[in-house]
C-alpha cells in the first residue's frame, strides 16, 4: 500500500485514473474530490513528520495490489448487510461517523451480524477538530455517488489477487493491571455505566473513580482469549452518577484498567518501533492527545487519527495496521 498527503487535485487525478483509495481529510475540499472511491473526516494525522493537524492537504491511500473495488454506503437498517459485499479472498474497509447512531450500532451488535468476521475489515470512526465537536458533524463519503453523509457507514470492498494474503492486527500498548483483585464488571452494556461490580461489589461507579484518584487517562482492558480489547473513559459526571465511555462495555465482561505508564508518549514510541512502512494504519485520538503525539513520529506509521479505531470491532486507544502482501 502507498500512504501520501495529496493536495485535491492530485488526489482527483489519481481517482480518475483509476486508482483505489481510502481518504482522509477536512470536509471543506470534498467537493472538489467528489469521486473519491471512499472517505472520512479528520484533520489529525500522523505524517512521515510526525504528529499534525492538517486542514489543506487530504491523506489517501492507495491499494495497488487491488484487482478491483466496490464502494457502498449503507444506511443504519441496513448495516447488519455489511458481509453481503465481501469480495472472495478480498479485504473490506469501512469508515462510519462519530456521534452517529451508525457508530453506535456497529459497537454494540455488530459482532453478532452474519458473516461479519469472514474477511479482513478494517477502518474508523470519522471525527473532526476537537473545537468543532458539537458544532459541525462527522462525515463520511461515498465514491460510487460522490456524496456524503452524517450517517450511516461507508464501505469499500477491495478485490485482490490470488496468493495475495492481508494482515490486520493491533498495536495497543496496554496490558491488564496487576491487582487481580481490582476487576470491575457491568450488569448492562452500553457507551455508558452508573454503577459497576469492583472487587466484588457494587459501587456508584462515577464516585468510585473520583474517590479512588483513577487516571481516566488509561483504559479498562478486557482479555478476550489473550487479545487485548480497551475500553476508553470519556467522562466522569459525580453529580449526574455516570460514566461514559468511547466504545460499549459488555455485559459480564471482567475488565481491570491499564497499568499506569512512566511516560505515555515514550511507551508508545517504543511500542510502534520503527515498523509501518508500506502499511495501512489508523491511530486513536487519545493516543495523539495523552501521548503528546505533535511533532512526533510513531515508526513507520502514518495515517489518520481517528475517534476509533476498527479491526473487525471497535477499538479504542490503539493503532490498527493491515499489511497487503504477495504470497512467498
Amino acid at each position: 500500500m502507498k500512504n501520501e498527503m495529496l493536495t485535491v487535485a492530485e488526489a482527483a487525478k489519481r481517482i480518475e485514473a483509476g486508482d483505489v483509495m481510502a481518504i482522509a481529510g477536512d470536509d471543506r475540499f470534498w467537493r472538489s474530490c467528489a469521486r473519491a472511491w471512499i472517505g472520512g473526516t479528520t484533520v489529525y494525522f500522523v505524517t512521515e513528520d510526525g504528529g499534525a493537524v492538517v486542514r489543506d492537504k487530504l491523506f489517501c491511500t492507495t491499494f495497488p495490489k487491488a484487482s478491483g473495488a466496490t464502494p457502498r454506503h449503507l444506511w443504519v437498517d441496513e448495516l447488519p448487510r455489511i458481509a453481503e459485499g465481501y469480495k472472495p479472498g478480498g479485504v473490506t474497509m469501512i469508515m462510519i461517523p462519530a456521534f452517529s447512531v451508525a457508530h453506535s450500532q456497529f459497537a454494540v451488535d455488530g459482532q453478532t451480524w452474519p458473516g461479519l468476521f469472514d474477511q479482513p475489515l478494517a477502518g474508523w470512526i470519522t471525527g473532526v477538530h476537537l473545537d468543532d465537536i458539537g458544532k459541525k458533524a462527522p462525515k463520511v463519503f461515498d465514491g460510487a455517488t460522490g456524496k456524503g453523509h452524517d450517517e450511516g457507514a461507508v464501505l469499500l470492498h477491495v478485490a485482490l489477487p490470488e496468493g495475495v494474503s492481508v494482515d490486520l492486527d493491533i498495536l495497543n500498548i496496554f496490558a491488564q493491571g496487576n491487582d487481580a483483585k481490582l476487576t470491575f464488571t457491568f450488569a448492562e452494556g452500553g457507551f455508558a455505566a452508573k454503577t459497576a461490580t469492583v472487587n466484588g461489589a457494587e459501587v456508584d461507579l462515577a464516585r468510585y473513580i473520583t474517590d479512588n484518584g483513577l487516571d481516566t487517562r488509561l483504559p479498562l482492558v478486557a482479555n478476550y482469549a489473550g487479545a487485548l480489547v480497551n475500553v476508553s473513559i470519556q467522562s466522569v459526571d459525580v453529580a449526574a452518577g455516570e460514566v461514559k465511555f468511547y466504545a460499549p462495555v459488555v455485559a459480564g465482561v471482567e475488565y481491570r484498567m491499564a497499568n499506569a505508564l512512566g511516560s505515555y508518549a515514550q511507551a508508545f514510541a517504543q511500542g510502534a518501533g520503527a515498523a509501518g512502512s508500506g502499511q495501512y494504519s489508523c491511530n486513536c485520538i487519545l493516543n495523539y492527545l495523552y501521548g503528546e503525539l505533535e511533532g512526533q513520529r510513531t515508526g513507520g506509521f502514518t495515517g489518520p487519527v481517528t475517534f476509533g479505531e476498527i479491526a473487525y470491532i471497535l477499538l479504542n486507544q490503539t493503532l490498527v495496521r493491515m499489511e497487503i502482501t504477495d504470497a512467498a
